[in-house]
């Protein structure tokens, strides 16, 4: 008989060009998982009407019900916006999804959350290619979820396709600086950076987790969909987490 195989739907912005290469990677040593991927369209990354417009759930709705005809086992969405627009968008999201298409769901910020929560991070270091008014604006809607951000940097980029060119050189100087600011777990909040092999690499030296969202998200995915996130090998301290 044909071992069962866990599919995982995940939701991504059109321009993202980074979580379905860097997905594929993590999943590699498990042959029986594979992740598929439902797009609509977002390739902007600010405050402004038409920007924020773009995370309407219909719109997402509508990928996320392509994805069900798939039979995925969970249905992800693979991005960050939450973390300005406030985590309580992504609480709905989940509840709306479930209702439309019977698949239980997960949101990559709503994981982070959950993930800081569980080890406990007091001093948060909040790396991003972001700009200054929307990495003010996460600061906020952080705090006011109980995740302290204490230390942060960030690019100032806004074009989401633009994200995928950060290399991974600026990425750990920045997980370098909210170290040295005594922070107690970094996030790289963007899901459209490479950069979730460096957590594996610098963790030991640096002494602190480090949250990739792609990874964050792929945890909780593997978790929702009944497959041990721990079966994922050397891409960072995160999987070995237990999940609710």
């Amino acid at each position: 008989m044909t071992k069962a195989r866990t599919r995982l739907g995940m939701l991504t912005p059109s321009s993202n060009t980074t979580l379905e290469p860097v997905t594929a990677a993590m999943l590699a040593g498990l042959p029986d998982v594979t992740a598929h991927f439902g797009r609509f369209k977002v390739t902007e990354i600010a405050l402004s009407d038409a920007a924020i417009g773009q995370f309407d759930d219909a719109e997402i709705l509508r990928a996320a019900e392509l994805l069900a005809d798939a039979k995925v086992d969970v249905i992800a969405w693979n991005g960050t916006s939450a973390s300005w627009l406030g985590l309580e968008r992504d609480e709905r999201l989940v509840e709306r999804i479930e209702a439309a298409t019977g698949i239980k769901a997960c949101t990559c910020v709503l994981a982070c959350r959950e993930l800081l929560l569980k080890i406990g991070a007091k001093r948060i270091g909040l790396v991003t290619p972001y700009t200054s008014d929307v990495q003010r604006r996460i600061g906020e809607r952080w705090g006011a979820a109980g995740l302290p951000v204490a230390s942060e940097r960030h690019l100032g980029i806004r074009d989401n396709f633009a994200f995928a060119k950060v290399d991974e050189a600026q990425v750990e100087s920045m997980l370098r600086a909210v170290a040295q600011d005594g922070c107690d777990a970094a996030v790289i909040l963007c899901t459209n950076i490479n950069a979730a092999a460096l957590a594996a690499r610098l963790e030991p030296e640096l002494g602190m987790p480090i949250l990739d969202s792609v990874a964050v998200t792929l945890w909780k995915s593997l978790a929702v969909a009944g497959s041990p996130p721990a079966r994922v090998k050397s891409w960072g301290g995160l999987f070995a987490v237990p999940a609710a």
